[in-house]
């Protein structure tokens, strides 16, 4: 069965609809990612930073 050029363009609009929501779904995953790594970096930068400090005292005594 032969389609007609709206049945194609229908085709065509659902897939784009189907990439762009997948394309959306993928950043929202990298942009949740970042924010955790993120989060993980602070810490351990606190962390090393409380460090420093402790053996920079410990130094000074």
């Amino acid at each position: 069965m032969a389609s007609t050029p709206a049945d194609r363009i229908e085709q065509a609009l659902v897939r784009i609809e189907k990439a762009a929501a997948a394309r959306a779904y993928a950043c929202e995953r990298i942009t949740q990612r970042h924010a955790k790594l993120r989060a993980r970096i602070e810490d351990a930068v606190s962390s090393l930073d409380a460090l420093i400090a402790r053996e920079a005292g410990a130094e000074q005594d």
